[in-house]
């Protein structure tokens, strides 16, 4: 295969003049998505795209994200790709974990004929995805990533591909790295919100025993405390429960000490 140089254009799918950069364009897409999993698979489909047109067929891409304390999150320019990575998860090894592992890219020639991680890329091989490179991503702290991408011919990627899949990778994880950081602080925004929320539905229930019983807050925060393990539920089930049943006029338990 001749050497060539991968022209990231923004695919059909993604609208961005022609004048516009790479790195802004990923920042769109970033810009454009309601969430880490949504800007991933958009980043898969831009990705898949555009190596496809350097290698004159039809490649799928797969992004796998890992995060610490969350379950790794793949996404995929269809949805074989994402079947792709999903059964590599399953397998628990493979050229995608292998350089998110090792933080170096991995190419399988011929995933009929591989040795190293056999069972999957046999898997693969009989669904028609003969190639496989998979390029690793530098996150953050605790976070991981790799963008993978399957042919469907066997050495369909060259030493040229290779690094200019590389230099893409380099540039496409500037924008992950972002999605990421804008998905964890929206993350905490979330917990601190439910938390505040729980903490309203407990005040109100615990005024409510409070009338019950002429006790104070604390007297009435224990008593909450002994109704959700006696009843095994969850402290905010048991204050909702009691806070629904004033709001609909509805008879409610007494609760005392």
């Amino acid at each position: 295969m001749d050497e060539m140089s991968i022209d990231f254009a923004a695919p059909d799918a993604v609208s961005a003049p022609d004048d516009v950069s790479v790195p802004e364009q990923l920042q769109d897409l970033v810009i454009d998505s309601e969430d880490v999993g949504g800007f991933l698979h958009e980043l898969a489909v831009f990705s898949a795209s555009a190596v496809s047109q350097a290698v004159g067929m039809d490649v799928l891409c797969g992004i796998t994200l890992s995060r610490r304390r969350r379950t790794a999150t793949v996404a995929g320019s269809t949805h074989e790709a994402r079947l792709i990575d999903e059964v590599q998860q399953a397998y628990g090894d493979g050229p995608c974990l292998e350089a998110m592992r090792s933080r170096s890219t991995q190419h399988v020639p011929d995933t009929s004929t591989e040795q190293r991680w056999s069972e999957y890329c046999s898997v693969i091989a009989e669904r028609g995805h003969l190639s496989a490179l998979c390029v690793p991503l530098e996150l953050d702290e605790g976070a991981t990533a790799a963008l993978n991408f399957f042919a469907p011919q066997a050495n369909a990627y060259d030493e040229a591909t290779i690094r200019n899949c590389e230099l893409y990778a380099s540039q496409a994880e500037r924008s992950l790295r972002l999605a990421v950081r804008i998905g964890v602080k929206q993350q905490h925004a979330d917990d601190l919100q439910e938390a505040m929320q729980t903490r309203t539905v407990i005040d109100l229930a615990s005024g409510i025993i409070m009338g019950q019983n002429r006790c104070t807050q604390e007297e009435a925060f224990q008593i909450l405390k002994k109704a959700s393990s006696t009843r095994n539920q969850k402290l905010r089930d048991v204050a909702e429960t009691i806070v629904k049943s004033v709001a609909n006029e509805t008879p409610v338990a007494h609760f005392e000490a």
